[in-house]
This record gives structure tokens, sequence and C-alpha cells, in this order.
């Protein structure tokens, strides 16, 4: 009898991830081990400190942070009350999260600016598409402290830093400036006075944005969305010139050190902590859904939650995106390797053989032995599918003359080693 699961048909007894998840596998867990060695390399160069903040917040913390009108506060969170009757989130976004925890750890008092980064999974409930999911891991950064635009940029450089030592392709970045938010009132006037004006020819849909978040409809992909708001006023048009000489200051200092940039007034941010810089990188070879990461300044989100007035900045960037990135550039996982595989050919030596290797991984070498009962060959053959780069072969006769085999798996040289020589001579 077949049953649903995950709102997917399956046969009894079988089941399936729930939609919009996926399990990762081995040889994915290798190349996302590699993006995390490069990006904690990448914040040590930094001065960068890890943060780790709870997988789940109370609600408040995302409908105050994020902003209540937002998509991911309205249609993406999984939120549900706990057995106390307190309403808790699972987290759709970095940020909030360590702002709050900045702010309760009183890390105000310690030397400005401070500069955190993290990693962990996400959770928004949207439509699944390649390389996004309703769970996806992140890797993120925050400088908390300063309203300096070389951070803005330092910020950006850390980021396409990260990507660059990976080796991600065609990576292009647009950058933009949302100003202060005393600039956006007026002009989110004159954006909707001029999207109503133009309502008759909007869908539905983005009628209903224009009272809540009309500056999210300069993100549309829909062709008579995007054709209204190709005539729309542009922010970076109503600038102040605090707000101007900022960017300017970002522009300036991204040229000095040679990053490429194109500006994009349409640029925005789908969260409404957003102030100043904002900027995106995008990736070429993923076609329509290109972007793999952004982020930008969030000049009054400490104060909101509860800290002082102290400016922000920082990025997200999902390892899904990156993996496919890669992938599409015929960047795959690092081949599984194992430094040693014992091939014990009688009872007597697989006991011996246990031994060693229970020493050996104790010195941090990797071990590996057959455990379903094949024949020499059929553990040689074994050897070298999990990578092997060198088998002991341990039998009677190897431990009557106290001696193991040492074989070289891709010379095929072998040499004899005294038992108890076997660990020092690694």
């Amino acid at each position: 009898m077949d049953g649903v699961a995950g709102g997917r048909q399956v046969s009894a007894g079988r089941l399936e991830a729930p939609r919009g998840t996926r399990d990762i596998l081995p040889a994915e867990h290798r190349i996302r081990r590699q993006i995390l060695a490069v990006a904690a390399d990448t914040f040590a160069a930094y001065a960068f400190g890890q943060l780790t903040t709870p997988t789940f917040e109370h609600t408040e913390l995302f409908a105050r942070g994020v902003g209540a009108s937002t998509d991911i506060v309205r249609k993406e969170m999984y939120t549900f009350d706990d057995r106390g009757g307190r309403s808790i989130t699972l987290r759709p976004e970095g940020t909030a999260g360590v702002v709050r925890a900045f702010v309760e750890h009183g890390m105000h008092k310690l030397p400005l600016p401070v500069k955190l980064w993290y990693t962990g999974p996400m959770f928004r409930y949207e439509a699944p598409q390649s390389g996004r999911f309703r769970e996806h891991t992140q890797i993120g950064a925050e400088v908390i402290g300063s309203d300096d635009p070389l951070v803005d940029a330092e910020v950006i450089a850390l980021l396409a830093g990260i990507y660059a030592t990976l080796g991600v392709p065609e990576v292009r970045l647009r950058i933009s400036s949302l100003g202060e938010a005393a600039t956006r009132t007026p002009y989110r006037a004159a954006l909707v006075e001029y999207l109503i004006e133009h309502a008759d020819a909007l869908p539905e849909d983005a009628r209903q944005r224009i009272t809540d978040n009309p500056m999210r409809l300069f993100d549309t992909k829909d062709p008579a969305t995007a054709k209204v708001m190709a005539g729309a006023p542009r922010i970076v048009d109503a600038l102040s010139d605090a707000a101007s000489d900022h960017y300017a200051g970002v522009r300036r200092a991204l040229d000095a050190i040679g990053i490429d940039y194109v500006e994009d007034p349409s640029l925005v941010r789908g969260l409404d902590y957003y102030t100043h810089t904002v900027f995106e990188f995008t990736c070429d070879r993923l076609g329509a859904q290109s972007g793999i990461g952004g982020g930008g300044r969030y000049d009054g989100l400490v104060h909101e939650l509860g800290g002082p007035e102290l400016s922000g900045v920082g990025f997200g960037t999902g390892i899904e995106r990156i993996v496919l990135a890669l992938d599409a550039a015929g960047i795959s996982a690092p081949a599984a390797t194992v430094d040693l595989y014992f091939a014990a050919v009688d009872d007597e030596s697989r006991l011996e053989a246990f031994a060693m290797m229970a020493r050996l991984r104790a010195r941090g070498r990797s071990c590996e032995s057959d455990r379903a009962g094949r024949s020499l060959k059929g553990m040689m053959r074994h050897a070298a599918s999990v990578g092997a780069r060198r088998t002991v072969i341990l039998g009677p006769r190897e431990r009557e003359r106290g001696i193991v085999v040492i074989r070289d798996m891709q010379s095929g040289e072998q040499i004899e080693v005294g038992m108890s020589e076997l660990e020092d001579s690694l």
C-alpha cells in the first residue's frame, strides 16, 4: 500500500527526506569541510572570532530585527509554541541572533569594532530550487561598532577572498546604497506615489506590496513588474550628503584593492534592517538563480534589539550555493583517502591488526580494514576503493617472522618492517 511522506508518494515501509530538505552524503561533506577550512583561515587572517548562537530563538527577535513586513517573517519562518507556551522560531538568518548575543553578553564593552563569524543551519519555508533548500547551511560574518566605510569594503573583500581561494568561477559583485533610515521615509513616499500611479500595470501580488514593502519590487522576476520598476525613482538619487560620502568611501576602498564591482541601483535585500551599503555576489555559471552571497550595513539593528547606538555590517553565504558553483566549474570533492589499510588474513592477525590500528589512530593516522570476510585479493580491492595510500599485510607467516609487509598502493612496491617498529617507521 502506498502512502505519502513529506508531500511525496512513497512505497510502504520506505521514507524520504521532507520536501525542501536533503541528505548530505560523504563525498559532498569532503568539499564542505574544505569550504569551511578556507573560510576559517580567511576569518583568522582578518582577526574574526567565531560565535555560535542557538538554532531557535524567540520569535520576537525576528519580528523586531528582520522586519514584520518582510517575506521571511510573513511567509517563510518555521514558528511554533513550545511546551511553556512561548513562541519559538527556527532561525531563518544569522544576523539577528548574532546581534542579540552581542547585546546580551555586553560585547559593546569590548574594544570596538567586534568582529564575529558563524556557521550553522538556517530554515525558511520557501519553494525549493537548485541549490536552495528549506534547510541550508550558512557561513556569515558581522562587524559591530564602526561606521567607517573601510569596514564595509573589508567585509566585501573577505567574502571575495573566500570565493577566490576556493576557485568559485565567474564571480561578479553588485553594490548599492540604501542610505539612512531617515532618508528612506521621504523616498518611500515618492516610490509609493509612483507605484500607485502605475498600479494598473502591476500584477495583484505586486499591488499588495505597494503599501507594506514597496522596495522589494525592485527584486522582482516578473517582466510586467520589472518594466514598471525600470522607471521608478531610485534611492541612490535621494541619498543625503553623508550617505553619498559613505557610499563613495566604500567604492574608493574597493578600487584601492582592485575589487571589480557593478553599481546596481535596483539592488535591495530582503531584510528591513539594512542601511547604507548593500552588496551581492553572483556566479554566472548558476543561471537565473545566480546569487551566492551578500549582505550590507545595518546601523540601527543593535539599538533596536536593546543595545547601544552602534553600527554594524555583515554578510551571509550559503554553502550549498558554493558547492553548486564549484560543481559547475568542474571542481569536485577531494578523493577519499586512508593512510593505512590492514589486510589481516586470519583471526590472530585480525586481532593483532586491531590493536595496531587503535595505537595508530590515537596518533592521528587514518586506518581501515576488512570487516566483511574478504579474501586477500578482495581486501586489496577494498583498500583501493577506500583510497588507501598503503596496505599493511599480516598473516601467519609474517607473525612467525615478527614482521608486516607494507605495500605502496600507487607504485606496488613492498617492504618488510618489524611489527614492533611499524608505528615509528611510519
